[in-house]
């Protein structure tokens, strides 16, 4: 069986986030490779294995590391498919390993995901394969559904359990008798220019539409349908909802926004499709990659640098090129610099 995810460790000491990783894959019943191998003590190690596991077909990477965590990057260099990363914490919270991994420089970025996360890495691996193989995108629902399952069921195992707080009302709305409608999108909400787009980019304010506008410049140049819009998930409920759901073709979503990032964590609770995440800096200078990237289990989002769209448009082109040899071909060139876009 031939493996579809390769999983690299940078140290052996990092082996309990991969278990994490393996434990989602599993479940998912994907095949996978483990390896060990430092991008500073084993860089030809990593050339390698990297090379010829990308002509021999593994479709997505994961690297994990911690401190300086340069072992995505390095995966990054050797390869057009996806990588995604795990910083570890190992010293200073994995501040240090985040920095790292995410803020790389186009066109060779990595998909970050939380600190420790190795199961929302795993995840989001299954859902850049998904894209292309349905039965895998199944059992990436049905896992979502457990998740979900799970936060409902702690009201039983947790909130009904309270004995001693006497004006706790525990039979208001009670989560396991409540009736929750799915969300459908309304036609009058929807207004998009091209709704059969593969990349749907959403920003969440006017000031963030120059970033977006560089993503949407790209996929153009790579010749990979797109919309864009720009609407917020808390002012804007409605719209934001219905757009979402009305963008059924979508095959990723690209998240753009500050001043808190709802946007990304607004797209993740109305599709399974991957979602990319680029946190900008608002006018004071304040950031939103933390609050990007640190999602909690079973909803990752593939978190590039600041401001950096451009690499969020080259990730949504590494996953669609899986099974497409000519945007592969293209990404080479432009790794190589052999062209520019």
């Amino acid at each position: 069986m031939m493996p579809k995810i390769m999983i690299i460790l940078g140290s052996g000491s990092d082996i309990e986030i991969a278990e994490k990783c393996m434990n989602i894959l599993e479940k998912l019943e994907i095949p996978y490779s483990l390896k060990i191998a430092s991008a500073h003590r084993t860089p030809n190690l990593v050339r390698e294995i990297v090379r010829q596991g990308t002509n021999a077909g593994i479709e997505v990477f994961i690297g994990i590391a911690g401190l300086a965590a340069h072992l995505p990057g390095t995966i990054a260099a050797y390869t057009p498919r996806p990588v995604i990363g795990v910083p570890v914490d190992v010293k200073t919270g994995g501040i240090d390993a985040l920095q790292s991994i995410v803020q790389m420089p186009y066109p060779s970025p990595i998909s970050t995901v939380g600190i420790d996360r190795g199961d929302n890495a795993a995840i989001l691996a299954a859902q850049y394969i998904g894209i292309h193989d349905e039965d895998i995108r199944q059992k990436v629902i049905n896992l979502r559904k457990e998740y979900a399952d799970k936060v409902k069921a702690s009201n039983e195992e947790i909130v009904q359990k309270i004995e001693d707080k006497k004006f706790l009302q525990n039979d208001f709305l009670r989560i396991k008798n409540l009736e929750i409608n799915e969300i459908e999108a309304e036609e009058e909400e929807i207004r998009c220019k091209n709704q059969d787009a593969e990349v749907a980019i959403i920003v969440g304010r006017q000031n963030d539409v120059a970033i977006a506008k560089k993503a949407a410049i790209l996929l153009e140049r790579l010749k990979i349908s797109h919309d864009i819009k720009v609407v917020c998930p808390i002012r804007s409920t409605k719209k934001f909802t219905s757009y979402v759901k009305s963008m059924k073709n979508a095959k990723i979503f690209i998240g753009i926004s500050s001043n808190s990032s709802q946007v990304t964590g607004g797209i993740v609770g109305l599709t399974d499709r991957p979602v990319i995440g680029v946190p900008c800096t608002n006018e004071n200078g304040d950031d939103y990659m933390l609050t990007t990237v640190n999602m909690p289990p079973g909803v990752p989002v593939a978190t590039v640098g600041i401001n950096n769209s451009k690499n969020a448009a080259v990730i949504a082109a590494e996953v669609l090129a899986i099974h497409d040899p000519h945007i592969t071909e293209v990404l080479d060139k432009l790794k190589d610099k052999k062209i520019n876009l």
